[in-house]
């Protein structure tokens, strides 16, 4: 397996730089707020929560909103699971990776034609398929616990170019995240990739296929974007749905957990990464008034 250098143009101790350069490596601890975020989730009817993100405006758009050129954009999306642990689905035909790695990396899959994929991909360096790190929030709410869970961090998305050269930026920022389970086998981020796409109904992969998300329906698409919706997909492969296909991971920075199960107590934490920026190992816990 060939290990590619973290870039990252602040300073840091060279013990930290070596530790970074180790992929998996066992001396990350859990995220303290990750098992019960699990478990909770877990007890959703639908595991959807929110994603808001940053969307600039077209310069040469006559609306008043566009003086204002950024704005926050909201959507329900479906939760796919951790990154490096994708839950079991018996009906998926992909090979999976080993179970090497943990991570404390929600992640959701989108259409690399919908606004939210520039969105993320506004800081990013890259002019591949893959690149991100635009700012991000996520908010679930679990009826079943009466808890809301609000993650706000950056966001990368995942594209069929994740193992060139030029994605080299997005490993970098998800690998000091990917802690070592103990187990061992090869790891592969293609692999990954594709087993998310595996994860998803012959409907669900299918819709990558639908013409362009948010066109008039006047405007016909192109004989290369199928002709029309509801079609399935069962090739794993196929050239169409995989190049619109995306995987977005977030990285949380900061997590606040809202606990109203009990109407006259009601109790709030807040988890901070102590340096901001760094939530590989260590966290900040605060209780804070509801």
């Amino acid at each position: 397996m060939r290990l590619h250098p973290i870039v990252d143009p602040r300073p840091r101790p060279l013990v930290r730089r070596l530790r970074h350069l180790v992929m998996g490596t066992p001396a990350l601890s859990e995220a303290p707020w990750r098992s019960t975020f699990l478990s909770h989730v877990r007890q959703q009817d639908s595991p959807v929560f929110v994603l808001s993100s940053l969307h600039t405006a077209d310069p040469s758009s006559s609306s008043p909103s566009a003086a204002r050129r950024v704005t926050p954009r909201a959507r329900t999306v479906v939760f796919r699971g951790m990154w490096a642990g994708l839950p079991v689905n018996p009906k998926n035909p992909a090979e999976l990776n080993p179970d090497v790695y943990q991570t404390h990396l929600p992640t959701l899959t989108t259409d690399a034609r919908m606004d939210k994929t520039p969105e993320l991909m506004a800081l990013s360096a890259s002019a591949g398929q893959s690149g991100g790190g635009g700012p991000v929030e996520a908010v679930f709410w679990v009826a079943a616990v009466q808890t809301q869970w609000r993650l706000r961090g950056r966001a990368y998305v995942i594209g069929p170019d994740i193992n060139s050269e030029r994605a080299a930026s997005v490993r970098d920022a998800l690998t000091p995240y990917m802690r070592g389970t103990g187990a061992v086998g090869p790891w592969s981020w293609s692999r990954e990739l594709t087993a998310h796409f595996g994860n998803l109904s012959p409907l669900m992969r299918g819709s990558f296929k639908n013409p362009p998300p948010g066109t008039p329906l006047g405007r016909k698409p192109g004989q290369e974007q199928g002709p029309s919706l509801g079609q399935k997909v069962d090739d794993l492969e196929d050239s169409v749905a995989r190049s619109n296909f995306r995987v977005v991971v977030i990285v949380p920075d900061e997590v606040e957990r809202l606990d109203l199960s009990d109407p006259e107590n009601g109790r709030r934490w807040n988890y901070k990464a102590k340096d901001g920026t760094d939530g590989a190992g260590a966290w900040e816990v605060t209780e804070l008034w509801p």
